[in-house]
């Protein structure tokens, strides 16, 4: 027998052995059986699949997006590029996800290759024409989030004097599930929209698509503001917040929380809460945190910001989502302020034409008289610190977070009177800092010694004798929750993240399993659902800088993930030998997934989190319905992979609960 041959029998000797040795394991251990069990994919929602291209019509369109990328790669620094990438992106995305839903929609991408090629064209030459085009006008910006270009449209008027300061409508469309960045760019290249009043700007933001203006979306419709005032002459006293159906619930939402940005708020119908509008009942309420959670996006909770500025709902009076306008009435009266509230006589879930009209009149009655940027009188309220701040108050530590919190200050010449409420620490801010000598706070008197530092802010803080001067700056060094560094798992998507994917493996296969699914999972909803390509980067090529500006977004363990591995000596729950460990709290690496937010370690002034084996926690079952694309987890939970990852959550939950306001572990809440 040739040395060759008998080698070779040899492997397959070793090979036979082999498989044998590890049928029998799995057939004498349960949880190894488990690991092989293929976790199946979940069915999206948002955005439905679409008809599947021609060959010949996809090549084409690739072939067209190849030569524009390569003419792209050209301008790649111009501070104008946003405007081609994102509508190049708009046709990559509908490609590549399958978001084409008729063959006659291929002319759209078309148009949009087009126009891009066009603008190319002007930026080579360091031109910029449609920075003076009046009529539609589609732009984009590069996310701060995700750093994903993201359009919007604009709607200037005919003979538009460019060097002018004019209001500026904010626009948020109703609910699409088909209105991708295609045919959201195609609409805005062809369509006015539902108003144009004259002498303004129509800024219509796109909102990540489909998320009810909420999470990124939200930042998104912020950032598009800013990029219309940085392109453009905007009177900041004169932008107005509208929106109808889920346009109508971001108004709500983003006028309640954002409400000093604008001179009138007018939400069309949409939702204004959860819990109602849904119809849950308490025998089929969600767990209690899910429950606290509400409080970041429902409006009754935010009630008292709109009295800082002009708000006029809309309801057709046939139209079931009356009720979002019927709640906030109610929210109105308990705080002693009436609701102005129009209804469309005779039409269900739409403008009546003649109630539009009024609608708009007395927005542009508001407007004309614009806002003040400085006023005497403020109300704030809030439930978490990511909604902190209302022109020159800021509440910057809350007694205990997701309660109901309230500042309502009032400036007379040279005092400030202030009435707090849940309220652990605040600020004031110039130009009203620099007039004080005395503040008055929930009846305690202090008097200001010498006038703060040019541009610095009193600080307030409630001590065991009472509240008290505590300086001219925020502390932001000392573990506490303090504005923009506060929670939930879901808040670390709301600023620049970038997910940290590990290189190793798990010796825990069941749980390694879990991360490459989840991992899988969070890209491609990313993609879908949020409107861009997540920002990734392999756990060894993670820089100093990467740490120092980014939340960190780490999936695996110490095994398989070497920034977990470095950063488990600093954060609550630590990863060793293949177990998790809480305090005096073992838990099983092939059962049990912890997944948190905290504060980054590595942070230094600035508000950066470490997120740990989680996503956005909403999922595909909370698409159905806006109202529902809420975070789903507190600050903490774990998770049992007993239950496979679903479009409810990525595991059973356990236990979940809440960091105090120092960021200690406090109990599960039930």
């Amino acid at each position: 027998m040739h040395l060759a041959t008998s080698r070779s029998i040899a492997r397959r000797s070793t090979t036979i052995a082999l498989l044998l040795t590890t049928l029998c394991l799995a057939l004498l251990s349960p949880v190894a059986a488990q690991t092989t069990k293929r976790i199946p994919p979940i069915p999206r929602v948002l955005p439905p699949p679409g008809i599947q291209l021609q060959p010949e019509v996809r090549e084409r369109l690739e072939i067209k997006l190849a030569d524009l990328r390569q003419r792209y790669a050209k301008v790649n620094q111009h501070p104008e590029r946003a405007d081609v990438d994102a509508l190049l992106k708009s046709v990559e995305f509908a490609i590549e996800i399958g978001e084409f839903y008729n063959e006659k929609e291929v002319a759209k991408a078309e148009e949009i290759l087009e126009l891009a090629s066009l603008r190319l064209a002007s930026l080579v030459k360091k031109l910029v024409p449609w920075q003076r085009q009046t009529g539609l006008v589609v732009r984009g910006f590069h996310s701060a989030i995700d750093g994903s270009p993201q359009p919007y449209g604009l709607v200037i008027p005919e003979k538009h004097d460019f060097t002018k300061p004019v209001p500026l409508y904010v626009w948020l469309h109703g609910r699409g599930d088909k209105a991708t960045d295609l045919h959201f760019v195609h609409e805005r290249m062809t369509k006015t929209g539902q108003i144009s009043p004259p002498g303004a700007i129509v800024l219509h933001a796109f909102g990540r698509q489909c998320v009810g203006f909420k999470s990124a979306g939200e930042i998104d419709v912020l950032e598009a503001i800013a990029a219309v005032e940085q392109r453009y002459s905007i009177d900041p006293s004169r932008i107005v917040m509208m929106g109808f159906s889920m346009g109508g619930a971001g108004a709500w939402h983003l006028g309640a929380h954002y409400a000093d940005k604008f001179v009138a708020v007018a939400p069309g119908a949409g939702f204004a809460e959860t819990a109602r509008y849904v119809k849950l009942t308490p025998q089929n309420y969600p767990p209690k945190y899910e429950q606290l959670l509400w409080g970041a996006y429902d409006v009754p909770g935010y009630v008292r910001n709109l009295f800082n500025t002009t708000t006029i709902a809309y309801s057709g009076e046939l139209d079931k989502q009356i009720q979002a306008a019927r709640v906030m009435e109610e929210a109105f009266t308990a705080e002693g302020k009436m609701l102005t509230h129009l209804i469309g006589p005779g039409v269900e879930h739409k403008y009546e034409p003649k109630t539009l009209e009024k609608l708009l009149a007395q927005i542009g009655e508001v407007v004309a008289q614009g806002k003040s940027e400085f006023p005497s009188r403020i109300s704030l309220q809030t439930r978490t610190l990511r909604y902190s701040r209302l022109y020159w108050v800021e509440a910057t530590g809350l007694a205990r977070h997701w309660e109901d919190s309230r500042i309502d200050a009032e400036l007379d010449k040279d005092t400030v009177v202030l009435t707090t409420k849940n309220i652990r620490e605040l600020a004031i801010y110039d130009p009203v800092v620099s007039l004080l000598r005395k503040v008055n706070i929930d009846g305690t008197e202090l008097s200001l010694a010498a006038a703060s530092k040019p541009g610095a802010p009193l600080v307030l803080r409630q001590s065991e004798q009472g509240w008290e001067i505590a300086g001219s700056s925020i502390d932001t060094t000392t573990l506490r929750k303090f504005p923009k560094l506060q929670g939930p798992i879901d808040d670390a998507f709301m600023g620049p993240f970038l997910v940290v994917t590990p290189t190793g493996k798990s010796q825990n296969p069941r749980f390694q399993a879990w991360v490459d699914f989840e991992l899988a999972h969070l890209r491609s909803r990313w993609k879908e659902v949020m409107r861009g390509t997540l920002p990734e980067k392999a756990d060894r090529e993670v820089t100093a800088d990467d740490l120092k500006h980014h939340n960190l977004i780490l999936f695996g363990d110490s095994d398989s993930n070497y920034a977990i591995e470095r950063l488990s000596p600093r954060l609550p729950i630590k990863s060793v030998g293949g177990q998790w460990t809480w305090g005096d709290q073992t838990y099983d690496g092939d059962q049990f997934v912890p997944a948190y937010i905290f504060p980054s370690p590595l942070r230094g002034d600035a508000p950066r989190y470490v997120v740990l084996n989680s996503g956005l926690t909403f999922r595909e079952a909370h698409d159905k319905t806006n109202s529902q694309q809420n975070p789903k987890l507190p600050d903490w939970a774990i998770l049992d992979l007993e239950q496979t990852p679903s479009a409810i959550s990525a595991g059973k939950v356990v236990e979940a609960g809440f960091f105090g306001e120092q960021w200690e572990r406090l109990p599960a809440v039930e």
